[in-house]
């Protein structure tokens, strides 16, 4: 007889990848500019979706373009996702279609609906901090 059984295991968790579906790119900017209506200028678009993802330890978002700058104001309401990944690539945390965590919005209460954050020309989220319990 097969069961299936819960185990604890301790893990070094390294990214935080978001998906989120923003529906006003324009009330962001980039290098000071607002972005476009369907947000032309944003790193880490993918098509409707906006696909960063985050060192969990520094808050620096993988591939972000040196010398950008952003800052974010995207209503996704429950239209967020998150995976997080450890060290070697495996995702340990897959959530869809949530409210925001809080740790999403440095810069103010984003009220589970706003992605909120200003990042730096190194791509590194200002004010990170990161919270396990906002994602699990």
């Amino acid at each position: 007889m097969k069961i299936k059984i819960k185990v604890e295991k301790e893990v070094e968790i390294l990214f935080l990848q978001v998906k989120a579906k923003p529906r006003y790119w324009n009330d962001s900017s980039v290098n000071g500019e607002l972005d476009t209506e369907n947000g032309d200028n944003m790193p880490c678009k993918v098509g409707d979706w906006w696909y960063p993802e985050i060192n969990i330890e520094t808050g620096i978002i993988r591939k972000w373009p040196l010398g950008t700058t952003a800052s974010i104001h995207y209503k996704v309401c429950d239209n967020c996702s998150w995976k997080i990944i450890d060290v070697d690539g495996v995702c340990i945390q897959d959530v869809e279609d949530e409210y925001v965590p809080a740790g999403l919005c440095p810069v103010e209460d984003g009220y589970g609906d706003y992605i909120i954050m200003d990042i730096d020309k190194n791509g590194k989220i200002e004010d990170w901090s990161f919270d396990i319990s906002d994602y699990m």
